[in-house]
Parts: C-alpha cells; structure tokens; sequence
C-alpha cells in the first residue's frame, strides 16, 4: 500500500443489519430469529450501552410486547407501573381546569415503563436468541453497490483527533454488509435523513414535522407520589400560538417523571423551549408537587409529528425505514413505542417472507399501524392555526374517526419563523427556584460525555450565513432551540463566531431540523459517546 493510501476496510457480512436497538429496532431483530433462527442478524447501536440513549414519555400499549416477549408480565421491565387514572388539564398561569380527557389517551390497560431500561431489558433477550448487539458502534454511513443500492453501514472511525488525525488509539471503522439494512434510528436519524434525500423518499409527502421534548425524572418527598397516575395540560406556560404540552406520570419508590412537548413549528425565534419547560414546573400545582424533591436525570429528545402526510416512502433498494425513522408516532396517543414496535415486526415478516425490501411500503401502507394514523392525520396540523382551532378540529376529527375528506398539509419547521420585527413577546413568565438553574446545569443530569479531543460531530457547514443574514433576521436562534447550550456567539480576538460546544450534546436533533437556513449537519460522533440517560 502506498503512503497516503487508506487501507481496505475490515468487512462483516450478515443477512439483515438493524442500526438502532431502540423499540423498533430490537423488536424487529427479535422477531426475525424468532421467524427464522437460522438467520444471521445484528443490531448497531451508537450508545456505549443499549438504553443509554433513549427517552421517552412513556406510557405504552402492551399489544407488541405481549407478541412478541411470551410471559413477560411474570419478569417485567425494572420500570414497569400499571395505569391507574388519566386527567388532562388547561393551565392558566395561577390555576388549571379539568377538561374531559381525550378518547385517544384513555390509558386504561397501559403500562408507564422508561423506555431506555425496557430496551436494555429487551437487549439479554435479543441475544439468548441469537441476534448479535454491537453497542458502542455509531454506523457513520451508508454503503452501496455497484448498483447503487444499500448494502451495508460504514462504522466510525475511532481514535481521531479534533483536526482529523489519527491518535494512538485509533481503530479504523469496518463495513458491515448484508442483503437488507434495516434503519431503526429514532427521530432524524442522520443516516436516515441522507437515504431520504438520495432515493427521494419524501418526493410524494408533505414535509417531516417535529417538536422537542424535555423530561427530568424526580425523587420527592413520601407521601406525594401516587403510582399510575398519568396527568397530561396543555395552555400556559405557551401562548395560543405554540403546540405543546407537558406530561407528569407517576411511577415507583417515590419518583415522578415530568416532561414538556413543544412543536418546532413556533414562529418565535426568540422562544426557548427549555425556559418554557422550566415556567411550566412553577405553575402552584407543580410547584407543590416538586418542591422539596431531587433531580436524578435529565435530557431531551426531538420526535416526529408530521403523521401520515409526512409518511415518506419506507424502502429503497437494499434497506427500509421503521418506527419513529418512518415517523409513525400517533401525537394525539401521544405514544409511538407500540407503533414502532408493530413496524419493527411488521419489517421482519416481510423479510422472512420474501428476502427483499421490495414491497415493504405497500405492506406497511395497508396495515393497522398507517390505519392507526390516517384516524388522526388532522389532529396535530388543525394547531397550525392555534390552540383554540385545533381543539376544534381534533374533537371533528375524533367523532368522524378521520372520515373528513379534506386533509391539512403540513409545512416544513424552520420555514415558520418570522424575522425580527423589533416586536418583543410576553410570554407571561414567574421568577423560579426549582433545579435546574439553567441548561448547563441540565447537561449534568444527563450524564453526556463526549471525548473533547474528537471531530465536532455539528458542522455548520456555511458559518458566514450566521453573521452576514441569520443574526440580523432571527438573532442566531440556535443559541435558545438546543437545550443544552451547545451553540454560542463569542466576540473575541479571533472575531465574531458561533462557538460550538460539542460535549454538552444531548444528541436531541433539534438543532438539525429548527436552524432555519439549514446550515447545520448533525452527524455521529465517536462510538458510545453522548447522553448516558438513565430511566430516562
């Protein structure tokens, strides 16, 4: 080989790569071996440990899990709380009204589980049936043939320093190859976002939308906790214009988990999803609720709510998208693990069946799980025109049961913002006590790590259009959209910049899907580096 030549890489070969050992992901590698033992299959998973980097309300229908783990309400998940009772809530800034709790969240029969521990209990049963984990393993890129279908994933490379020379510890990612790649990677998976765009997936679909969701898991005082409890609001501390809402679900041994839900179609670019979540826990009836309790973990994740006019083609040559990568959260359920999990199997029995992705949409398509979502498809774009109009059009939508032949379109995220105007908005906040006192303290409880002397896994990739449009049209709205302060504006020696602090990353994607000139790329960082959620 000669000097400056890269070396060939290693190459493993399976019958079916998963990337992603999320829900979808490890029920659909779960359930290929359970339909053919004698296939060889292996699941990619960027965390350092299976569950690490998952986070979720959530409360989940057990339909998939009954089908797919016989017996397993005799060995739960470690979190794993009967639902006992609903309330849904409209908050003003110093009181709340009960309102009837919508037919789509009526829990009963549900279980409140942290979907991390569930998969990283799903994970030992993964492999007693022979599917082969690969945790610590970030799949940087697609591979392709000569023909320029998918064949496999490039791992990582590992050992690289910040200016992209190699260290003493580097390690050359290999290539994994097999017939049928299948992309489990949650909302905005990077991988997942390059084959859309070069097999033109979406080409027949509104665009993708999302909101951001925080959540931090408490301990509070005995006494206070009230197990299976599972309280939904929505209304303050959002004004009508922004979609949104928190959630508040009641486990064990004390611990409550508290979450907030704003959609990243708000037209404010001074709007900070994370204050908001933090004015949300000091409305009185939160505040009685918390006061006196601990944070033990903290993060943030984005999700999919564009529903079934956002549902991009799910196969390409070689490889086929599944749960929330296809985007197939039912909002108004506010739950996708049972989807995720059902498009999980769906995916294997197709592949044992028929050995190719060739038609997986189709199948996909004429299921229960798009049937759930064509139900519900106006729900979360009736809000487009706020919350008054969309409560109007959910209940329509919910009486009909999606019979209504007009369907609303739904609009690209960071099209929405409107520029600065010299307009100032009131969002009618309270001074606050509770942790955590901003978002640096918040990093902390999710434990994230990053190697600091590694590639910056964000690259902004025309910094010039932070400074020459987007700070006098929007104010760099990245630097209030991520919740962990990894964007900066610094005024030094060396100039005006956007500083990166790529070690605060919690890996939630909003800054991906929110920039508003699209600018910013997330791509993996060195395997296992990221959030170390727990019970998250």
């Amino acid at each position: 080989m000669s000097e400056g030549e890269t070396p060939e890489r290693e190459v493993m070969e399976y019958d079916v790569i998963v990337v992603g050992a999320g829900p979808a992901g490890l029920a659909c590698a779960m359930r290929l071996k359970q339909l053919d033992e004698a296939l060889n299959v292996c699941v990619i998973e960027k965390a350092a440990e299976i569950g690490g980097h998952i986070l979720s309300g959530a409360v989940i229908e057990t339909g998939p899990l009954d089908a797919l783990v016989e017996g397993w309400r005799e060995d739960p998940p470690p979190i794993c709380v009967p639902a006992a009772s609903d309330e849904f809530r409209l908050l003003t800034k110093t009181g709340s009204r009960r309102l009837p709790t919508p037919p789509q969240q009526n829990n009963h029969g549900n279980v409140i589980v942290s979907l991390g521990a569930m998969c990283a209990w799903l994970a030992p049963k993964a492999e007693a049936l022979g599917v082969d984990l690969f945790p610590g393993f970030a799949a940087a890129d697609l591979a392709y043939d000569d023909n320029d279908a998918v064949r496999g994933v490039i791992i990582g490379d590992m050992g690289v320093d910040r200016e992209g020379n190699e260290k003493d510890t580097y390690v050359q990612g290999i290539e994994i190859r097999a017939p049928i790649t299948v992309l489990a990677e949650g909302c905005r998976g990077h991988l997942t976002k390059r084959a859309i765009g070069k097999y033109g997936l979406d080409a027949e679909s509104d665009p993708q939308t999302y909101a951001i969701g925080m959540k931090e898991l408490w301990k509070l005082p005995e006494g206070r906790v009230k197990p299976g409890h599972i309280q939904h609001t929505i209304g303050w501390p959002l004004p009508n214009g922004i979609y949104g809402g928190s959630f508040v679900y009641h486990l064990d041994k004390d611990r409550v988990a508290v979450g907030f839900v704003c959609g990243l179609d708000y037209q404010d670019p001074d709007f900070t999803p994370f204050e908001a979540f933090q004015q949300f826990k000091h409305h009185p009836s939160m505040h009685a609720l918390l006061e006196g309790g601990e944070i033990l973990s903290s993060g943030a994740r984005a999700l999919v709510e564009g529903g079934l006019q956002s549902l991009p083609r799910v196969e390409m040559p070689g490889a086929m998208l599944i749960g929330d990568s296809a985007g197939l959260l039912n909002v108004p359920k506010i739950k996708g693990t049972h989807q995720a999990m059902k498009s999980g199997m769906l995916a294997a029995e197709h592949i044992a069946e028929h050995r190719t992705t060739t038609g997986f949409d189709d199948a996909l398509r004429a299921s229960e799980i798009v049937a759930e979502l064509n139900k519900v498809r106006n729900i979360r774009p009736g809000f487009q025109k706020g919350l008054w109009r969309g409560l109007l059009t959910a209940v329509v939508e919910t009486v009909t049961a999606g019979k209504l032949p007009r369907t609303i379109a739904n609009h690209a995220d960071h099209e929405q913002y409107r520029k600065r105007n010299g307009k100032v908005f009131d969002y009618d906040y309270v001074d606050r006590d509770l942790p955590p006192r901003d978002r640096l303290a918040s990093v902390y409880f999710a434990s994230t790590e990053h190697d600091e002397d590694q590639p910056v896994h964000l690259k902004i990739v025309d910094p010039d259009v932070c400074f020459t449009k987007c700070e006098e049209e929007y104010g760099n709205p990245c630097t209030r959209f991520c919740p962990a302060n990894v964007y900066e504006v610094v005024d030094d020696e060396d100039g005006k910049r956007i500083q990166i602090n790529a070690a605060n990353c919690v890996h939630c994607k909003t800054c991906d899907i929110a920039d508003p000139y699209q600018v910013i790329n997330w791509v993996t960082p060195e395997g296992g580096a990221g959030p170390n959620y727990s019970n998250l």
